[in-house]
């Protein structure tokens, strides 16, 4: 057996263990799909509580839709965003987005979403503001695409138990754990759609039918 089938064994014993102990999670907090991509956003460099803050805010002013951000001026937006930090440039990278939105794929989700994950992840990275643990929470918890979300509990867990080096970069970790759980794909697809009572209330977008 060679080192990385070794790795996939033990990411495989893992996930399994922490799936029947919490099941699912039905995580990302969120009504609605663009409101996954608004926190993606928000949450970089600062905890959920001020993203938290800074959605009710948008809420409450009656904006957290496309069309409300895209109406919005930009210092408006970013007097909004303030709880979430650095609300210049997240405010200025959300009017990005929706410019890349509206210019490629009509304003429309659907249309995004609907695009190969690797050629859709290829044009998120390229926009501003957006690295590989924004992308890939936008097309994971918005878009519904296959990929693994690398966090830093992530990279701490699995350099604690030797499956990683301090030195692994983000799309190594994630391609080793998307390969091991594919192995078990159709598994734990079964688990997932007959698994246990998730821990806290999952939110009509986290209850949304997965492909």
């Amino acid at each position: 057996m060679t080192p990385d089938s070794n790795k996939g064994d033990q990411l495989r014993l893992y996930y399994q263990r922490l799936f029947d102990l919490w099941g699912g999670q039905h995580w990302w907090p969120a009504r609605t799909r663009f409101e996954v991509i608004v926190g993606a956003y928000l949450t970089q460099n600062t905890s959920w509580t001020n993203v938290e803050r800074a959605l009710r805010r948008l809420r409450s002013l009656g904006v957290l839709s496309i069309a409300g951000i895209r109406g919005m001026p930009v210092q408006e937006l970013e007097a909004a965003v303030r709880s979430a930090g650095y609300f210049r440039q997240k405010a200025r990278n959300l009017k990005t987005f929706l410019a890349f939105l509206d210019d490629k794929y009509g304003g429309s989700l659907d249309r995004m979403f609907s695009r190969p994950t690797e050629e859709l992840r290829t044009e998120l990275l390229a926009l501003n503001g957006v690295g590989p643990e924004t992308a890939d929470s936008i097309l994971l918890y918005a878009g519904n695409h296959p990929v693994f979300v690398v966090d830093a509990y992530t990279r701490r867990v699995l350099e604690r138990h030797g499956i990683i080096g301090p030195k692994a970069g983000y799309d190594e970790i994630r391609v080793l754990v998307e390969q091991a759980i594919g192995v078990a794909k159709s598994e734990l697809l079964t688990a997932l759609r007959h698994g246990a009572e998730p821990r806290h209330p999952a939110s009509r977008m986290s209850r949304a039918t997965r492909t």
